[in-house]
């Protein structure tokens, strides 16, 4: 009765400094900030804190836990991110003078603000044909494509997944950034320009990216990607204005995404036993609430009681290659630890959960304060920024991006949070075309105003 207790209160406080933060937690209306507390922290984090805290979870991966002190000490660990997160976005809140719910409201309503010149629409062939080369690179330097696996009935698709994702053949930034990271984006931005110009070049645009973008979100088999894929789509109509989203058009949606979850557990994973779909510690309700914060309490112990913290090892490549420090990510190694014979294998790769998990293994219970400040503190920046920017299909789309990619990230790793290639690059890249063409007519407007007073 005790942990159930402390449960609900920190759920109410949780939601009211989520609110006051977001402006709005109500369903109909998704943002960063509510979709990181319903499905970042509340389904994925917070309700099997509590079965775990109680003894209740009977999950098999938290079975492997040698000291069940773990229990107690990562259930009120979770409570701390749960109250600290949105009281760090609440502290930006006040400070920035940000009234959330007028200026969410605001961007929604707000018109779309479109330049469809020749010059933009020719940016955006070379972004397509970039996003095409980088697809066909991707398949070309795999030893097989998992979804073609798939239709042709193979028996070990779990371990072409792991390949696919782990034993790539070609340079990783090249698949991530151009393929992965660059399309989806781009049938984003096409749709826009396609809905608000009417135009059939912009049509062939758009189902070209969209095109690339569905496969190469499913090539590999995962499941998630397509499902985020998704959600992006239904925001960006939001967002728009061309959808308005009740609780029926909701409950369809969720039918047809619990539906499809079923048939990719039975064709893809091969799972015949049709009674773990509903229970709560197996299958995908297990794999939501159980499965994805295990491994935060894997990180506890392992980093307590059987490995040194890291201090800053797995910190990106980028930044541990200039003090000559291998990087190790901790996801991995709680992997190898608790997993040793899926490693050897092949058919696991790493072991991502609730970000506080990694702040952890680094730096202790002191990067775990910092890190969920600093954490809270970034994404409300970001959904501050997004919303102050203008509408125009470039920014809505990233916003959109990172609406999506921002929540998976605080279930993925904390390090993402502190130097993200994917992220910087794709904003570098969408943006720069851009910058470089108004600084060239701002240079040509002043060149002709100069002429004109000598004149």
């Amino acid at each position: 009765m005790f942990y159930i207790v402390i449960w609900l209160i920190v759920a109410v406080i949780s939601f009211i400094l989520f609110k006051k933060s977001a402006g709005t937690m109500t369903l109909l209306k998704p943002n960063i900030l509510s979709i990181v507390f319903y499905y970042s922290l509340f389904i994925s984090s917070f309700i099997g804190s509590l079965l775990i805290a109680l003894n209740i979870d009977k999950h098999y991966m938290i079975d492997l836990l040698a000291d069940d002190r773990f229990r107690t000490i990562g259930f009120f660990a979770i409570c701390f991110v749960m109250i600290m997160l949105p009281l760090s976005m609440l502290f930006v809140t006040k400070l920035i003078g940000f009234n959330p719910e007028k200026e969410f409201n605001d961007y929604i309503n707000a018109p779309v603000q479109i330049e469809n010149d020749k010059m933009t629409y020719l940016i955006f062939v070379g972004f397509t044909g970039l996003s095409c080369l980088s697809i066909l690179y991707t398949v070309y330097h795999l030893h097989s494509i998992p979804i073609l696996e798939l239709l042709r009935g193979s028996s070990n698709l779990a371990e072409l997944r792991i390949e696919a994702a782990r034993n790539f053949g070609g340079n990783t930034l090249i698949r991530n950034i151009f393929a992965i990271g660059l399309t989806p984006l781009l049938s984003m931005i096409t749709f826009i320009y396609s809905y608000k110009t009417r135009q059939l070049r912009w049509i062939l645009l758009f189902f070209i990216t969209t095109g690339g973008a569905v496969f190469i979100q499913i090539y590999d088999l995962s499941k998630g990607p397509i499902f985020f894929y998704l959600l992006m789509f239904i925001l960006l109509l939001l967002y728009l204005n061309i959808i308005k989203l009740n609780w029926r058009r909701i409950a369809i949606l969720g039918g047809a995404g619990i539906a499809a979850i079923v048939v990719m557990y039975v064709f893809i994973q091969g799972v015949e036993d049709v009674d773990q779909f509903f229970d709560y510690n197996r299958g995908p309700i297990g794999r939501l609430i159980l499965t994805q914060i295990a491994g935060f309490y894997f990180h506890l112990e392992l980093f307590t009681d059987r490995m040194p913290l890291l201090f800053g090892q797995s910190l990106p490549s980028s930044i541990t290659g200039l003090y000559d420090i291998e990087q190790v990510r901790s996801a991995r190694l709680a992997m190898e630890v608790y997993f040793p014979t899926r490693v050897e294998e092949g058919t696991a790769g790493v072991l991502n959960t609730l970000f506080a998990g990694e702040a952890f293994a680094n730096f202790g219970y002191i990067g775990m304060i910092i890190g969920t400040v600093y954490v809270g503190v970034f994404i409300q920046l970001v959904y501050i920024a997004f919303l102050r920017i203008p509408k125009n299909p470039l920014f809505i789309a990233l916003f959109i991006y990172f609406t999506v990619n921002i929540p998976r990230v605080v279930i993925g790793g904390f390090t993402d949070f502190l130097l993200n290639i994917l992220w910087i690059a794709l904003i570098i890249i969408l943006t720069s075309p851009f910058i470089v063409l108004k600084v060239y007519r701002l240079f040509i407007r002043r060149r002709k105003e100069l002429d004109s007073n000598i004149g």
